[in-house]
């Protein structure tokens, strides 16, 4: 595929953006089912921060990558849109995303309304904006943690363990693994349980000025080495629709969603944020191309990362459409523009959506059935419904009119269980975001 680098300033953004620091907290290794913990202070200003460079970049008509028309001054609903992960960390996603608007949408003494009586009022904290925030639960909508709950992706972790790979790191950090227990409180020295190593490590050093005098100097950038390689082979996988991969195949949807909507003139929302856990941007790394173009990446995204899809229309053309990928890992002082999808620069819209839409999970229904899922709410819901649609078309009735009345009633009962479906969120009917051309020779995505 031949690719560019348009220099002109992009006509809207699609953020990925990682929670800040919080306290410890446990994940099952083999399920990633997680237990509750809660942002800290440190973790609200390191989003902050983030939101405020961000506002520099994107909402400042000065700044080369300033999204043309958005609005630079008080919060504007219809030009944004922004959404954070309810799951995993319990609140620690959503209150880290309420810090970066936080940063994004500062406060300021314009945020005021004058009344008829003459007096003008100014909102709460010196103009504090409220910016509203779609909590996404993960137990009815599955895009944001999509490994969640998912049988197949359990039998990969198994897989994974069970490897030759990992039997033979399991050998070569053993004699590291060994020397833990002390810093431990406890916990298992398996490498299995390496994620959980690692984090407690990490947390205690940062909050525990005792245990950070105590550990021995190497320890903490080995276990993140070896969490990084844990992790990356936990969420990723050798092909693109491999169950490894379901972090980022469950998001991926989303993101094309997102372009569309920006690629759409009559659409007014130009800047997407999604605030999301590190799993995501593991999948989404190994999927693009991102981490074997630039292995650094391949491992845990720091505190604050921050991802940006920026879209450029040259000449106005829709269907010319590039994406850049832009990447801030926690606090690094500006974004990276990094080669992707095994070529250099910008890549055309559709090029992308022709790489990828094929090994993504779009929707419950899908999502359900990769995931060999019966029992979760949503997916229960859609057994249920069809197993009543079925059970009605298979009911014994008259044999006059037999043909037309069996076949008008599954019509009408199938009618009535896909309305039912529709309406609780539990199944999608879209259309393809992008209308899939004959593949040409200089429109090739070389993956």
């Amino acid at each position: 595929m031949s690719s560019s680098t348009n220099n002109s300033s992009p006509i809207g953004v699609v953020l990925l953006v990682r929670h800040g620091d919080r306290m410890g907290f446990y994940q099952d290794p083999d399920t990633y089912t997680a237990t509750a913990t809660q942002i800290t202070p440190l973790g609200n200003q390191q989003e902050y921060q983030l939101g405020t460079y961000l506002r520099s970049v994107y909402l400042n008509e000065s700044s080369p990558s300033y999204i043309q028309g958005l609005s630079t001054g008080l919060f504007n609903q219809s030009q944004v849109f922004v959404q954070a992960d309810l799951g995993g960390e319990a609140g620690v996603i959503y209150d880290s995303c309420v810090s970066l608007t936080q940063g994004l949408w500062p406060a300021t003494t314009s945020n005021n309304i004058t009344l008829a009586n003459g007096t003008t009022i100014t909102a709460p904290l010196n103009g504090y904006q409220y910016v509203p925030i779609d909590g996404i639960d993960p137990n009815n909508n599955m895009t944001l943690e999509g490994f969640q709950n998912c049988s197949t992706f359990n039998t990969h972790t198994t897989a994974f363990y069970d490897s030759p790979e990992f039997q033979e790191m399991q050998s070569q950090s053993a004699a590291f693994l060994n020397l833990l227990p002390p810093y431990l409180g406890g916990r298992s020295t398996s490498l299995e349980n390496m994620w959980n190593i690692y984090d407690y490590i990490n947390v205690n050093y940062i909050h525990n000025a005792t245990f950070a005098a105590a550990l021995p100097p190497t320890f903490l950038p080995q276990a993140r080495a070896l969490a990084n390689w844990h992790e990356y082979n936990v969420f990723s996988d050798v092909s693109l629709d491999g169950t490894g991969n379901i972090a980022g195949r469950a998001i991926i949807p989303t993101i094309f969603e997102e372009f569309e909507a920006i690629l759409d003139p009559t659409n007014p929302t130009k800047l997407f944020v999604t605030a999301i856990s590190y799993k995501p941007f593991l999948s989404l790394f190994n999927m693009t191309g991102v981490a074997a173009a630039n292995p650094q990446l391949a491992g845990i995204v720091d505190y604050a990362s921050a991802v940006a899809f920026e879209l450029r229309q040259p000449n106005g053309d829709p269907s010319e459409a590039t994406v850049r990928f832009n990447f801030k890992n926690g606090s690094d002082p500006q974004f990276t523009t990094y080669n992707w999808m095994n070529t250099t620069g910008d890549i055309k819209v559709t090029s992308l959506y022709n790489a990828l839409w094929s090994s993504t999970v779009n929707g419950t229904a899908d999502w359900c059935s990769v995931c060999q899922n019966t029992e979760v709410s949503s997916c229960a819901a859609l057994t249920l419904a069809a197993q009543q649609a079925r059970a009605a078309a298979l009911s014994p009735i008259s044999p006059v009119g037999a043909g037309f009345l069996g076949a008008g009633m599954t019509i009408v009962l199938f009618g009535v269980a896909l309305s039912s479906l529709l309406f609780f969120g539990l199944l999608r009917l879209k259309r393809p975001l992008f209308t899939r051309q004959k593949d040409r020779e200089d429109d090739q995505v070389g993956y």
